[in-house]
């Protein structure tokens, strides 16, 4: 049997979850279920809402205005969500899409948009951002969705750091190295049990000197070069997850 059921179309909903339970979603999802992937009466949906798990629901109504699912059995138990904190300057539109929908599929935890020196956004649409995690967590089977927290400034987000949190600092001024080798040094206690991590990237004008220097002379930092070419900052987010999943997260337990 599968791990994942990737045919049936998956849904999140805000809503408790259980035996018997029925649940109404909402216009957009109905007009997606409905009229984009013509299901009817009867067919199967999968439903999560981060908390209860995964439940295979069948639509039990499908009127014009709404669509009602009828829960008929839970299909994976929850998951905790690996601790893993996404830090990075916020981008243009489409690429801070893209950037968020990579960071839920790479098994971030907590999203924090962070203004920097260089950073070219000063504004975040939240509303935004959760819509895009929530896409990214249904299409990939994902049961938990990410903390989606406010823009804060670089400086704040420093004072307010756990030591004990793993910082994977990427900087594109740093020696270029074996980032396998770099990332084994990071201090993370039972191999078995990923530590808490968070992984910052900058914006793609890069730090400012004073920026470069306080994050070096944080404890429990590792410094990262992502390779001898100039990344940009959404193909960075995936370069410097897909690293830290592999290395320190919880692809190798």
């Amino acid at each position: 049997m599968p791990r994942y059921d990737f045919r049936s179309p998956r849904v999140y909903v805000d809503s408790a979850l259980g035996p018997s339970t029925s649940v109404v979603l909402d216009a957009a999802q109905a007009h997606y279920l409905r009229d984009v992937l013509r299901l009817r009466s009867s067919d199967a949906v999968l439903v999560f809402n981060g908390r209860d798990g995964e439940w295979r629901a069948r639509i039990a109504s499908a009127g014009e205005r709404k669509l009602v699912l009828e829960l008929m059995e839970l299909t994976r138990q929850q998951t905790t969500a690996l601790d893993l904190h996404y830090l990075f300057a916020p981008l243009k539109h489409a690429r801070l899409d893209y950037l968020i929908q990579k960071a839920v599929e790479m098994g971030a935890s907590r999203l924090q948009p962070v203004m920097t020196r260089h950073g070219q956004v000063a504004r975040v649409n939240l509303e935004r951002m959760r819509a895009n995690a929530i896409e990214a967590a249904e299409q990939c089977g994902i049961l938990t969705l990410p903390q989606i927290d406010p823009l804060r400034r670089l400086e704040e987000v420093i004072a307010a750091r756990d030591p004990a949190r793993v910082l994977v600092f990427c900087d594109e001024d740093a020696e270029v190295k074996d980032p396998i080798a770099a990332l084994s040094q990071a201090r993370v206690g039972d191999r078995n049990v990923p530590a808490p991590m968070a992984v910052l990237v900058g914006p793609e004008g890069g730090f400012a000197v004073e920026e470069r220097a306080a994050l070096t002379q944080l404890p429990n930092t590792v410094r990262l070069s992502l390779g001898p070419r100039i990344l940009r900052a959404d193909t960075a987010a995936v370069a410097a997850l897909a690293l830290v999943g592999a290395v320190l997260g919880d692809w190798h337990c």
